[in-house]
C-alpha cells in the first residue's frame, strides 16, 4: 500500500510541478509524513528529487541557461553543505514558517518588479539566492518554488526555466546526498524510500512535458506565479502549531 500511494504521489507530484515550474516536493512531504518521521523526511526528499531532476535535464536540456548556470553553481555548492551539517546539529520548524511567509512576500515583490522597468533580475544575482536556496534546502528538506520569481524575472520562460533550474537544483541534491551520507544521515531505508518516489517522477515529468508543450508563456508564469503563492501558504499552515506557544 505504501508503494502504491508514493509512486502515485510522486507522479502527480512532479506533474503539477512541471506546469508550474517545480514544487514536487510540497505534494510529496504530506505523504512521506504517513509512513516516515520527520527527520528522515529530508533525506528521502533529497534522493527522489536527484532522480526526477534528472530526467528534467535530459527532457529540457536545450532550454538550459548555462551562463546563468555558472553564477548560481558556487554559492548553491556551498549553502548545501552549510544546510545540510546545520542539518545534523538541530531542527528549526520556525525556518519553515520564515520561508512560507517569505514565499508569500515574494509574491507581491514579483508584482513591484513587473511595474520597475529600472529593476532587472541579473544573472549574479543568482550567486547569493543560489547560496540561500540550497542553503535551506539543506536544512529543512525542500524551499519549494523559492527561486520562481527570480527565473521568470530574469526573462526564463516554459522550458527554459524548467530545465535550467532542474540542472541547478540536481547539482543541490547531489551535493546533500554526498553531505547526509558524510554526516551519517543516509541509511537503506531512506534510500529505498527515495528511488521509490524517484521512479514515481519518471511518468509524471513525461506527461507534464506533453501538457507544457501546448502552454502559452502567459499561462505558465501565471501558474508558477500562484503556486508560489499556495506554496507559501501551505508551508505556514504546516507549522500552524507553532504559533500556539506565542
Amino acid at each position: 500500500m505504501a508503494v502504491i500511494w508514493l509512486l502515485g504521489a510522486s507522479c502527480i507530484g512532479w506533474f503539477i510541478s512541471s506546469l508550474a515550474g517545480g514544487g514536487s516536493p510540497l505534494i510529496l512531504i504530506p505523504t512521506l509524513s504517513l509512513f516516515l518521521s520527520a527527520s528522515a523526511i529530508p533525506q528521502v526528499i533529497t534522493i527522489g528529487m536527484l532522480f526526477g531532476n534528472g530526467q528534467r535535464v535530459g527532457l529540457y536540456w536545450q532550454g538550459i541557461d548555462l551562463h546563468l548556470t555558472r553564477w548560481y553553481l558556487p554559492g548553491a555548492i556551498t549553502g548545501a553543505i552549510a544546510g545540510a551539517f546545520l542539518f545534523t546539529q538541530l531542527q528549526l520548524e520556525w525556518l519553515t514558517i520564515l520561508l512560507g511567509l517569505f514565499l508569500i512576500l515574494s509574491i507581491l515583490t514579483y508584482r513591484l518588479a513587473e511595474n520597475l522597468p529600472l529593476f532587472q533580475v541579473k544573472a549574479w544575482y543568482f550567486l547569493p539566492a543560489g547560496f540561500i536556496y540550497a542553503f535551506l534546502s539543506g536544512l529543512i528538506g525542500s524551499t519549494g518554488p523559492l527561486l520562481n520569481p527570480f527565473y521568470l524575472h530574469y526573462g526564463l520562460e516554459r522550458g527554459e526555466m524548467i530545465g535550467t533550474k532542474s540542472a541547478h537544483v540536481l547539482v543541490v541534491h547531489l551535493v546533500k546526498i554526498i553531505a547526509y551520507s558524510a554526516f551519517g544521515v543516509i541509511s537503506l531505508p531512506i534510500v529505498a524510500y527515495g528511488l521509490l518516489i524517484g521512479i514515481g517522477a519518471f511518468p509524471g515529468n513525461w506527461l507534464g512535458q506533453k501538457v507544457l508543450d501546448r502552454m502559452e508563456d502567459q499561462q505558465f508564469r501565471q501558474i508558477a506565479i500562484a503556486f508560489v503563492l499556495i506554496s507559501g501558504i501551505m508551508l505556514v499552515w504546516d507549522q500552524r502549531q507553532i504559533f500556539s506557544f506565542i
